[in-house]
């Protein structure tokens, strides 16, 4: 590309939102070079579960359920773009999701959401004690009933991560690692570039996609309201695997993977830039687990891990321009990072484009905040 410190954009950080900017752009024609502080999806982006759950999420009035949904259906067709490009399957499931209750508000809390799920046409059923048993055998027996989410997908993560990037890459996108961005240089009132590392990368043009530390871009006059919000995740291992489904709980969630680990999630502390394990995260999570599926007290833990994901006052993303002329933010995704960020890193790179966005972006728009 020539020389990697001028480019027609730049992107500031290096998870799935960043590097699904960087791969659009890149495939139309432009130069880009993307900064990551450390290396490609080392932070939330490589610490999910990969759970792609618009229904299990959403409430039934928020503007997110829209933006979602449609992060969803995109997966579906870029699962198979990425495995033609790069020959990396993202190993994306299509069983579905079984969301349990184990008490009665519980159970009532499902039948609403079942309710006005089928009311906007949306596929969600209704199961009671016998059918979930008979779907997933080891199930507590303390389930009382459930609501199974055809729609709602699970992938790998950190497979998703590779695959954007080495499309990314393949596509003309400069990588540049180990380069924490500290500063947005402005000039005349525009942007002109960022600084990072001791040295200036200069563009017109900079989208910010810092997941948890969006917010501490300096010389950004009105920095998204972004603050890390940390999550616990720990791995079994048991063959068979034990549950074929994603099985949600009011307190968390187990989720197979084609490689036969379980990944059970997720603790939610704000306890800012500490991405620690603690005995009381293995504790809920352990608990959480022998909740949904008492046979996984005889499973052997293989892993454990803590990413910090993005969050916002009002737990809703923050995407479109800036207060400097040609900076453009995409961050704030909180829980849904792995689900909605390969969508809306394409949403930013059409607006770095001048193209109208597929979505309403009224209710994430940076300017919701008062500065």
């Amino acid at each position: 590309m020539g020389n990697p410190r001028e480019a027609d954009i730049l992107i500031v950080g290096g998870g799935i939102v960043g590097l699904s900017a960087g791969r659009t752009l890149a495939g139309e024609g432009r130069r880009v070079v993307l900064l990551e502080r450390r290396r490609v999806g080392a932070e939330a982006s490589g610490a999910a579960a990969g759970m792609l759950s618009p229904q299990g999420e959403a409430e039934q009035d928020s503007p997110l359920l829209d933006l979602a949904l449609k992060g969803r259906d995109h997966h579906l067709i870029l699962a198979e773009a990425l495995e033609r490009e790069t020959g990396i399957s993202v190993e994306l499931s299509r069983r579905g999701a079984l969301h349990v209750a184990f008490g009665e508000d519980e159970e009532r809390h499902l039948q609403s959401r079942g309710e006005w799920q089928r009311a906007r046409g949306l596929p969600a059923h209704a199961m009671t004690a016998r059918e979930l048993r008979e779907a997933e055998p080891n199930l507590s027996p303390s389930v009382r009933a459930g609501l199974f989410l055809p729609g709602d997908h699970s992938l790998d993560n950190v497979r998703l991560t590779r695959a954007l990037a080495s499309s990314a890459v393949a596509r003309g996108v400069v990588l540049v690692c180990g380069r924490p961005v500290t500063q947005l240089v402005v000039e005349g009132g525009a942007v002109a570039g960022v600084r990072a590392g001791g040295e200036t990368f200069r563009a017109p043009l900079v989208i910010n996609a810092g997941g948890a530390w969006a917010g501490l871009l300096g010389g950004d006059p009105a920095p998204p309201p972004v603050e890390p919000v940390r999550g616990q995740l720990i791995a079994l291992d048991m063959a068979p695997a034990p549950l074929r489904h994603a099985v949600v709980s009011p307190r968390g969630y187990v989720v197979p993977r084609m490689d036969g680990r379980l990944i059970v999630g997720s603790t939610s502390e704000r306890v800012g830039y500490d991405k620690s394990v603690t005995a009381a995260g293995l504790r809920a999570l352990l608990d959480i687990a022998l909740e949904i599926a008492p046979v996984l007290a005889d499973v052997r833990v293989t892993d454990s891990w803590a990413g910090l994901r993005p969050g916002t006052p009002d737990g809703l993303p923050v995407i479109g321009g800036g207060a400097v002329r040609g900076l453009f933010h995409a961050a704030g995704l909180y829980r849904n990072g792995i689900l909605m960020g390969p969508l809306v890193g394409e949403i930013v790179a059409g607006l770095v484009l001048g193209k109208p966005s597929p979505i309403d972006l009224a209710p994430f728009s940076p300017a919701r905040f008062p500065s």
